[in-house]
């Protein structure tokens, strides 16, 4: 856990508060609903049945019922995570990579989220800046993981008048 630091005014950590290694379980918690699935997949133009269609997904899938669309999972376990590292701290997020998706989600569960902290190095070209490797995890309400991923994010340094305080 990380410990005793100074958070930015807006809760986010400084690249000098992560620790390697650190897991945090993320207070939030969301339940998911099918407004939630209608809306991302109509918003974003996605037509696919899996998520929009009871009926098909009723008669013409293992699954019985809509699965939650996957990019909402993936920005929804992001989201949770801001509020406990980088809401007012993040220069920028650098990429994600091995996102999977190991267990289905569905309308009605609910979504808790862990972060690791798997790297950090302080930035070649901005010595104000560095850059943590973040692993994400979502879980359902029965500790079932239905999400992860690596993310990059390009993190402010503590400003030097705080650091030295």
């Amino acid at each position: 856990m990380i410990e005793d630091t100074r958070r930015h005014p807006r809760g986010g950590l400084y690249f000098e508060d992560f620790t390697v290694g650190a897991t945090m379980p993320h207070r939030l918690t969301r339940t998911v609903t099918q407004m939630d699935n209608m809306l991302f997949s109509n918003m974003t133009l996605n037509p696919q049945p899996l998520h929009i269609d009871a009926h098909f997904c009723a008669t013409e899938t293992e699954w019985g019922k809509p699965l939650m669309n996957s990019l909402f999972t993936l920005g929804l376990m992001i989201g949770i995570s801001v509020n406990d590292t980088t809401v007012g701290t993040t220069i920028a997020n650098l990429g994600m990579t091995d996102v999977t998706f190991p267990n289905p989600l569905f309308e009605g569960d609910t979504v808790n989220v862990t972060t690791e902290i798997a790297a950090k190095r302080e930035s070649k070209s901005r010595p104000e800046a560095g850059i943590v490797d973040f692993i994400h995890r979502a879980y359902k309400q029965d500790g079932t993981l239905v999400a992860q991923c690596r993310r990059q994010a390009f993190m402010r340094k503590r400003p030097a008048a705080e650091g030295a305080a």
